[in-house]
């Protein structure tokens, strides 16, 4: 992909070279931009940016050898650049210009608009399975389609490894020109607090953003609710996205739509959005799912149903349809599609992924106070004698606050809580396990519950432990990892994957797991 300067808008045009770089304009040509140094190809602009630990400009030297023709910086950065022999560029908030910079070198949103229909999925808890829906969906409509996540990267038929919720905004970008050059039909993209803070969606402008819910997470980064909310907030204005759908459950999605500079649907999942455009009725267990009716405008009403269990399941399904209806597929198109197709019925990588039956062994995503609580909700069978055996543990370097309320939450919900790791990162393992189970004995003795709390480590070990414990009529949860298959301790990647251990564990004790086609992601 190339891009010509007269490409660029002119606000980047104007930024200043650097002093004796004897280079006054941007040259011809740009091939590519990112601001990894390891990244670089041949043509590209290399971005230093500052970085948690480093200022980027340290690394122009190697991009340069790597071929970069030019380098953007700020002040700061210069430091870093001496000898260099390619063409430096300053601006005074660097990251502010990276994504519409990469919108124009990669011409991933072009004006004439022939690029995939765009949607956007932001919340604390549901993006990913939402946005795993919304893509089925334009799947069963029989759209070729794309998308960018936290469990992978779809471009039409191809996967690619996801690291970050939302990649940088130079990968986001390229990746967006490429399924335009692919001819994709539609595009899906979960959007994180962390993205949206980060400026990774900047210079994106999506045909319609969804929104699930927010609960308590990622404090450690935003401070308060108020900020957390705002971060969110930011995706439902008209730089950032063309309409919303928003989910009206609680306090923040009413204000969410309230705050929202687009013209909004909200919907209600469970009765207590009054007036809501969209409204879930008539919800009826499915097998382990549910199947419900969507009502909306003009009396339009919609059958819908999905496999996965958790009434959350059902939010996630309602919220998807009416994305693709806010993207303008016809409501009639849509019920052909979900008769016909059964598109929420599709398997999401370690989000109440069910590896066993008996006792049912579920791996789920769960890693915060909310998504916790419906999760246990959820796994809970009817059967008197059936017990709940959870296997869980608090993140490192992460918002520490709710490590005693996910204690204090699995100790009520749960019959046997089996705490142990889940990433410590630079983090002493056994301070956090101690963060979580003084907020689930506590909970134990001043309310009187009779669970029983078990510390064990490492994690392979205490999903062996649970399983050990398990009866057939038992439910095992596996929470706080899902999909991810490396656990980080100490700056080092250790291999482990929830789902590879509850399957061996579970032959191990002489129980049937099911088969490990699409386990492994």
């Amino acid at each position: 992909m190339r891009a010509a300067v007269d490409r660029l808008p002119a606000a980047l045009r104007a930024v200043a070279p650097a002093a004796g770089t004897g280079n006054t304009a941007w040259g011809t040509e740009l091939t590519g931009l990112t601001i990894n140094s390891r990244e670089v190809l041949p043509g590209d602009l290399y971005v230093g940016v500052a970085g948690a630990r480093h200022h980027g400009a340290r690394f122009a030297a190697a991009a340069e050898k790597a071929g970069a023709a030019a380098v953007l910086t700020d002040e700061a950065g210069l430091e870093h650049l001496e000898g260099l022999g390619i063409p430096v560029f300053l601006a005074g908030d660097v990251r502010r210009l990276v994504g519409p910079l990469a919108a124009a070198v990669f011409n991933s949103m072009p004006a004439d608009g022939q690029r995939p229909v765009l949607l956007g999925v932001t919340g604390t808890n549901g993006k990913t399975t939402t946005s795993y829906f919304v893509n089925s969906l334009q799947q069963a409509l029989g759209r070729t389609t794309g998308l960018i996540g936290t469990i992978e990267i779809l471009a039409g038929g191809e996967s690619i490894p996801s690291v970050l919720t939302t990649p940088e905004s130079p990968q986001v970008h390229g990746l967006l020109a490429l399924m335009r050059e692919r001819g994709l039909d539609a595009a899906t993209m979960e959007v994180s607090s962390h993205a949206i803070s980060y400026r990774r969606v900047d210079g994106i402008r999506f045909d319609v953003a969804g929104f699930t819910n927010l609960t308590q997470d990622h404090l450690d980064l935003h401070g308060s609710m108020e900020e957390y909310f705002a971060a969110k907030a930011a995706l439902f204005q008209p730089d950032r996205a063309r309409r919303a759908v928003v989910t009206v459950d609680g306090e923040w999605g009413t204000r969410m739509a309230e705050r929202a500079g687009v013209p909004v649907l909200t919907l209600s999942t469970d009765g207590a959005g009054a007036g809501a455009d969209w409204n879930v009725t008539e919800v009826a267990p499915r097998g382990l799912g549910h199947s419900f009716v969507l009502s909306g405008p003009d009396n339009v009403q919609l059958r819908v149903s999905t496999a996965l269990p958790g009434g959350f399941n059902v939010s996630n399904a309602a919220l998807a349809t009416v994305m693709v209806l806010a993207s303008g597929v016809p409501a009639d198109a849509v019920q052909r599609a979900l008769d016909s197709h059964d598109p929420f019925t599709v398997e999401v990588p370690g989000r109440m992924q069910l590896i066993g039956e008996e006792p049912a062994a579920i791996v789920d995503f769960a890693h915060n106070p909310d998504a916790l609580t419906r999760t246990l909700e959820a796994v809970r069978r009817p059967d008197e004698d059936s017990r709940v055996i959870i296997v869980f543990g608090a993140t490192g370097e992460r918002d520490q606050t709710k490590r005693p309320l996910m204690g204090a939450i699995a100790a009520r919900l749960a019959d046997v809580v089996v705490v142990t790791d889940d990433d410590p990162h630079g983090e002493d393992a056994a301070a956090i396990r101690a963060d979580v189970l003084r907020g689930a004995s506590a909970a134990q003795s001043r309310e009187g519950l009779t669970c029983v709390i078990e510390e064990v480590a490492p994690r392979a070990a205490a999903i062996d432990r649970a399983v050990e414990l398990a009866r057939p009529q038992d439910t095992v949860l596996v929470a706080g990892r899902g999909h991810e298959v490396w656990q980080e301790v100490m700056g080092e990647n250790l291999a482990l994957d929830d789902r590879v251990e509850l399957r061996r564990a579970l032959t191990r004790y002489g129980f049937t797991a099911l088969s490990s086609d699409g386990v492994e992601s």
